[in-house]
């Protein structure tokens, strides 16, 4: 190993996770006014929907943060943990819930915690990849409820959202960046806080292996990489 290169190590990094971290713009202000709104909402319960990437679970933890909601899995669910779920707080959040499209002991527990959190007058926060309309659910009771109940949605960030993004994430990471590195990668990198957060770990990675600075031209090869990969 030649004295210019450095093995990275992988070490765990804590990113920024608190309501002043998360970033706002037109993308996702209708789901962070929802938020904002908490507890006054007109109904006890909200879908929030984006794609991948769009900051959901970033919003799912800043009400979790305001409500000391739990917060549980909808791929995980069942009818037999609901009465325990609605009955350690008063706020519940269910992520990725259009996981229990199609999958009928996942429909009926999500359906039995939708009448649980109103009968107990708990608040319940749903974030899924689409509108309810569109998760597939086959129980037609289950399928009413989410139908009538108020949807956000989050859409990809804008370029001023992913330029803004993308140095968050290097603060998190204690990443210096050079002037023209944001603009080149917002230019050239897919939309999505995803791939933001693959982006800013390759040129980590990459920065501490080569023991350079985070320029353009290692930017640069950095793309170049993750397009081959």
């Amino acid at each position: 190993m030649s004295a210019a290169t450095q093995i990275p190590l992988d070490l765990p990094f804590r990113p920024a996770m608190a309501a002043a971290d998360f970033l706002v713009d037109t993308s996702n202000a209708e789901a962070v006014a929802w938020i904002d709104r908490w507890p006054a909402w007109p109904v006890p319960a909200l879908v929030v929907h984006g794609p991948p990437g769009s900051g959901k679970s970033h919003l799912v933890q800043v009400w979790r943060a305001r409500s000391h909601a739990v917060v549980v899995s909808g791929a995980a669910l069942t009818v037999e943990d609901v009465p325990d779920i609605v009955g350690s707080d008063w706020a519940v959040a269910v992520e990725d819930a259009d996981a229990v499209a199609g999958l009928p002991h996942r429909e009926r527990a999500l359906l039995h915690l939708h009448n649980l959190a109103r009968e107990r007058r708990a608040s319940l926060l749903l974030s899924a990849r689409r509108p309810a309309a569109r998760w597939g659910v086959t129980l037609p009771d289950l399928s009413s409820r989410l139908r009538a109940l108020p949807s956000a949605g989050m859409a990809p960030p804008s370029d001023t959202l992913l330029a803004a993004l993308l140095a968050k994430l290097c603060a998190d990471r204690r990443i210096d960046v050079a002037d023209g590195v944001l603009p080149y990668l917002v230019a050239r990198m897919e939309r999505s806080a995803d791939a933001a957060r693959r982006v800013v770990a390759a040129l980590d990675r990459e920065s501490l292996a080569a023991r350079r600075p985070v320029t353009v031209a290692l930017a640069r090869a950095v793309m170049r990489q993750l397009e081959g990969d």
